[in-house]
């Protein structure tokens, strides 16, 4: 995370109807994960900052402790962050997580998906990873996007959004 500078722009915004952007990533096996690889499937892509924080713990437990009800409605998950596949294995490890976590360090699939750029952290403007979460349809659009999501209460919002018990 950095101080923005004059040079930062707004970042993209998804809405529905758009085309998800399409990526393979490595896993925290190090193994590709790739979005095309899902169509036919609905899948809930999630960004977030960093592995082994408390807010990005948080979410993750949620997301695992939501994933067999997520399943059962045709719904998969991939978290994306910019942790290093070696991170994401801890994180899956300790946390024991049973969702699918892939490493963008370069952060081009969260620019694409308007979830790097700026925003306020403790009332600073900084620029980093934008907590958001996007629903991608069996065709590869985008059927919902939300940002600046909050860690805590965000799986059971989502549940709710889908009428998912």
């Amino acid at each position: 995370m950095r101080t923005m500078t004059e040079t930062d722009v707004a970042p993209v915004r998804l809405a529905p109807g758009d085309p998800a952007p399409e990526f393979t990533l490595p896993d925290a096996d190090g193994n590709p994960v790739s979005l095309a690889g899902y169509r036919g499937r609905r899948v809930i892509v999630y960004c977030y900052p960093a592995a082994l924080t408390p807010g990005c713990t948080t979410q993750a437990v949620d997301f695992t402790a939501a994933a067999g009800d997520l399943a059962e409605a045709g719904l998969d998950i991939i978290g994306v962050s910019p942790d290093s596949p070696e991170k994401l294995h801890r994180f899956r490890e300790q946390e024991k997580l049973a969702i699918t976590l892939v490493s963008d360090p370069e952060k081009q699939v969260l620019t694409a998906y308007g979830a790097y750029g700026p925003k306020k952290l403790y009332g600073k403007d900084v620029v980093g990873v934008i907590r958001s979460t996007f629903i991608i349809d069996a065709e590869g659009r985008i059927e919902k996007a939300a940002y600046n999501v909050k860690a805590t209460g965000h799986v059971a919002k989502l549940r709710r959004d889908l009428g998912i018990g």
